[in-house]
């Protein structure tokens, strides 16, 4: 096993932790996520699982990576545990498959910058986005956009996810701010911020049982949770950092470029009139509605080159942190180094990223098993560990560096046991039933 590197400090770590969390999740999926599951109505019930079930289960993650110092996969032997590495390979096999069409999103990034530099997308956003978002250019794009992932994560820990991360975290920040100011003009600002900010309790009431899952699956994939990227980034933690609190911090920044974004997005579409449905969604949902908005208003190329910067520094941010758990775990293993591996593992992901590069049904299609399956089947799987397997000893584990937790390790190892696994077993199962036993089962739409 080769030496491995540690954050140089403190901040490294939770700004690298909360890029992970800050990615396409919050800004490419979130807004159409709660536009199409009530609006408002979704976002209380995010907060609520966001709170309640991944707050709990990302510490879970934590009390793992820093309990043993090493990969995914090797964190459960380190513990004695080797039957259960199989659930460590689940959580990198699925970081692996969802980096592979993450990739092709951040291409299509790429070209938006320059289509709102340029203007190019303004006489027909749909046409646009059809024509950028698959074939030949789509695929240049995705290699493009890897190739600037492998960069970063071949510098290792310190010169490279540290150091980029402590740069793209504070920009996202700043510019997410900036870019909710502007909005503030816009003629549909006011019914942009009544749709994402006034719950209505009828809807909710009404519709708690189709979108409490929905809620549920989002927390998780915007906190990075289930792909075995926590349990890899505080594998580089020393002992005496306080582990709740840093898992504070990373949940309250994570959710403030959410809840930023729903600021940003919202307004832009209510100006130009944009219904949000469940049937407008999709993976080119965003592209094609913002780059309408930006079309429509003043400044329009500026700030759409600003807003689709912003995208491209939190897709990166995550994009490494997911690739940096398979280079981990191979790191740890293999006598090779780092940037042979991150080359390596690039080229594959490449590879299987193909398909969606080539077609956006093949994206959607790689997304639902990423979302609906992998994702809650490998946090469920960790959570049982930890709460189950682990159980004391991981109460332990967690009061290190906090000066002693009181009742709150307790109250956190039965919330881990009882709340966060009928969260996640209530997903699984809404998962199962899109891709297997609906009317349309998702698991067949590509052939």
């Amino acid at each position: 096993m080769s030496d491995r590197e540690t954050w140089t400090t403190r901040l490294g770590f939770i700004l690298a932790a909360v890029g992970s969390a800050v990615g396409l999740g919050n800004l490419w999926q979130f807004p159409f996520k709660t536009g199409a599951n009530g609006g408002a109505a979704f976002v209380v019930f995010y907060l609520i699982a966001v709170l309640f079930i991944g707050f709990p289960a990302m510490l879970a993650e934590f009390v793992l990576g820093r309990r043993t110092n090493v990969n995914a996969v090797d964190a459960f032997g380190e513990l004695g545990h080797r039957g259960w590495r199989l659930v460590g390979g689940i959580g990198i096999l699925t970081g692996f498959w969802i980096l592979s069409y993450y990739n092709v999103v951040g291409g299509w990034v790429l070209r938006y910058i320059l289509g709102s530099a340029t203007g190019a997308y303004f006489g027909d956003p749909g046409g646009y986005f059809g024509a950028v978002s698959a074939g030949p250019e789509a695929v240049l794009a995705q290699a493009l956009f890897l190739a600037l992932v492998v960069g970063i994560v071949a510098l290792g820990i310190e010169d490279g996810i540290e150091k980029a991360t402590t740069v793209m975290v504070p920009s996202i920040v700043v510019l997410m701010i900036a870019l909710a100011a502007w909005v503030v003009t816009l003629p549909g600002a006011g019914a942009g911020y009544a749709f994402f900010l006034s719950p209505d309790l009828g809807t909710m009431v009404d519709n708690a049982g189709s979108i409490i899952p929905f809620a549920v699956g989002q927390a998780f994939f915007t906190l990075s949770l289930g792909m075995a990227i926590m349990i890899t980034y505080s594998s580089y933690v020393g002992e005496d950092d306080n582990l709740v609190f840093d898992g504070g911090i990373i949940v309250v920044m994570n959710t403030l470029v959410g809840v930023l974004a729903g600021l940003v997005v919202f307004p832009i579409l209510l100006t130009i009139d944009y219904q949000i449905t469940a049937t407008t969604g999709g993976p080119g949902a965003l592209f094609v509605a913002t780059a309408s908005g930006f079309s429509s208003v003043p400044f329009g190329r500026l700030f759409g080159v600003v807003f689709f910067g912003v995208v491209l520094i939190a897709a990166l941010s995550s994009a490494i942190s997911l690739l940096e758990v398979s280079v981990a775990w191979a790191n740890d293993n293999f006598g090779v180094s780092r940037p042979v591996l991150a080359t390596g593992i690039g080229v594959g992901l490449f590879v299987l990223g193909l398909p969606s590069a080539w077609d956006t049904a093949w994206l959607t299609w790689f997304d639902n098993f990423a979302y609906q399956l992998f994702l809650p089947l490998s946090a469920l799987l960790v959570v049982v560990f930890v709460g189950w397997v682990l159980g004391e000893e991981a109460v332990a584990e967690l009061r290190q560096g906090t000066g002693g937790l009181g009742w709150f390790g307790p109250v956190w190892l039965w919330a881990l046991r009882l709340v966060v696994v009928a969260g996640i077993l209530a997903t699984l199962g809404l998962g199962v039933e899109t891709m297997f036993l609906g009317e349309d089962p998702a698991v067949v739409q590509p052939f």
